[in-house]
């Protein structure tokens, strides 16, 4: 069987994306041929659709951007949407900045609802909350710690996708409590400000249009 693993992240390195498909590369690993795909800009890249057209199933992982799906992955699938893909399972894993995994549940359904047009069988999917601490848990085994919660939904889903089974939708978040979360969100944009020469202040302002 052949698995092909789609990161939908604009980030070419470094993304939540990225991280939840190596944690679940590492529950399909040896159990079938697994091939990366990168989705990066709105243009479908050179050999993604043949390489598809090779695979048995689909994974597709991306962020969340404003409930939905990011517009650069939305584009390529209406590129690949006239292809004809004989009903392939596709899964979905979208990662949001909120704490509830919950709020990717819309994002989940926009791909279901492709997969109709495409002629795909949505097979499931995985919301997951709290992707902005990802990339500081990248190194934590993913069955341990805040990770725990984000492994076990990877590697029961790991288990339907090598049968090509559909599994119901599954919405999670890190395991840390969402007080922690916020803690963290709130000092690393603090440290981002500092280190692009702003001050804390410049959190109050808001941006306004020049009138006419």
């Amino acid at each position: 069987m052949r698995i092909a693993l789609v990161n939908g992240s604009p980030k070419p390195t470094g993304s939540a994306s990225g991280i939840l498909l190596k944690h679940l590369r590492a529950s399909l690993s040896g159990q079938a041929e697994l091939v990366d795909l990168a989705l990066h800009s709105d243009s479908l890249p050179d050999g993604v659709w043949n390489t598809l057209q090779a695979a048995d199933s689909y994974v597709f992982a991306c962020p969340l951007y404003v409930d939905g799906l990011p517009s650069h992955v939305l584009s390529c699938l209406v590129q690949l949407e006239a292809r004809q893909t004989s009903g392939v399972p596709v899964y979905g894993i979208v990662n949001c900045g909120f704490y509830e995994g919950e709020q990717a549940r819309y994002a989940l359904d926009i791909l279901k609802n492709w997969c109709v047009r495409a002629g795909c069988r949505w097979s499931g999917g995985i919301g997951v909350g709290g992707g902005g601490s990802l990339a500081a848990l990248a190194e934590i085994p993913p069955e341990h710690g805040p990770m725990a919660p984000v492994g076990r939904a990877l590697h029961a889903a790991a288990s339907h996708i090598l049968r090509q089974e559909a599994f119901e939708n599954q919405y999670l978040s890190v395991g840390m409590p969402r007080l922690m979360y916020r803690m963290a969100a709130q000092l690393g944009w603090r440290k981002q400000l500092r280190a692009n020469g702003g001050k804390r202040c410049d959190l109050g302002k808001k941006w306004e249009q020049n009138r006419l």
